[in-house]
């Protein structure tokens, strides 16, 4: 038991959509083995369960919820759903995330909608029926992933860009509204990842730009101050960290995690 109440997350009730692979993944399961009870959300309702079983394998508490962050319908029901049966929402982390590369000039206005869908539209919906839960309660973290793209542009990114522009407004938004519930609001902004997302735009890059993969991937690096990736694992450790900090002190905060590219 002291063990247990060691843990930074001890009997939390935490949400994480996209979480069945990548970064959400990883955040879900660094929650989980920090004590809180993990609903695991996203599109992919067998990779959702996976997670779920790969969680409770090592000892924890976790349960699959089939989301689809662009529905309201699913999105309410599925938090609905699980707040309902823990009795409480202390954490939401809206993560889901999709990529399309594409010049402004060439992208289609239904790939456009479809990205601000999944990223902003996703992320307003995780919000909205979070805060039904952490306002009354006057308690709950809200963190949202936003990106070095939330400072910056990069070509054929534009949609992206824009939606990552987007939620830390929408971070900055929830704060000033919610920061007297004691409710808080950051978003973390990472640099180069070597998520799914990432590892099906290099050989798309790498032949548009007629280099090496490699190339590529050290061309993103030369952006940063000591040429490291940011990884999955320090991620999650930001998100735990913004989750369990014992005071409001960082609110309506967009944290660059990037090595220090978003510097540029």
């Amino acid at each position: 038991m002291a063990e247990h109440s060691k843990r930074r997350l001890a009997d939390k009730v935490a949400v994480v959509t996209g979480a069945a692979s990548g970064i959400g993944r990883q955040i879900a399961l660094a929650m989980a083995a920090e004590g809180a009870i993990v609903g695991i959300a996203d599109i992919n309702a067998g990779g959702a369960q996976d997670v779920e079983g790969e969680i409770r394998k090592a000892g924890g508490r976790a349960e699959a919820i089939h989301m689809d962050v662009r529905i309201e319908r699913m999105v309410d029901d599925g938090i609905n759903g699980f707040a309902a049966k823990h009795g409480r929402l202390d954490v939401a982390v809206a993560n889901a995330g999709i990529q399309h590369l594409d010049t402004i000039a060439d992208v289609s206005f239904e790939h456009w909608k479809d990205m601000l869908a999944v990223h902003l539209d996703g992320s307003f919906l995780t919000a909205c029926a979070a805060l039904r839960y952490m306002v009354p309660a006057k308690r709950g973290s809200i963190i949202f992933m936003g990106s070095i793209h939330s400072y910056m542009a990069s070509e054929k990114k534009g949609p992206y860009v824009a939606a990552k522009h987007g939620i830390v407004g929408l971070c900055r938004a929830i704060a000033k509204e919610n920061g007297r519930h004691g409710i808080r609001a950051n978003t973390i902004c990472p640099g180069f990842v070597r998520t799914p997302l990432i590892e099906f735009q290099l050989p798309l890059l790498a032949k548009e730009r007629g280099v090496s993969e490699e190339e590529v991937v050290q061309g993103f690096l030369r952006y940063t101050v000591d040429g490291e990736y940011t990884t999955m694992a320090e991620l999650a450790e930001l998100a735990v960290f913004l989750a369990a900090f014992p005071t409001n002190l960082f609110n309506g905060q967009s944290i660059g995690a990037s090595h220090g590219i978003h510097m540029l």
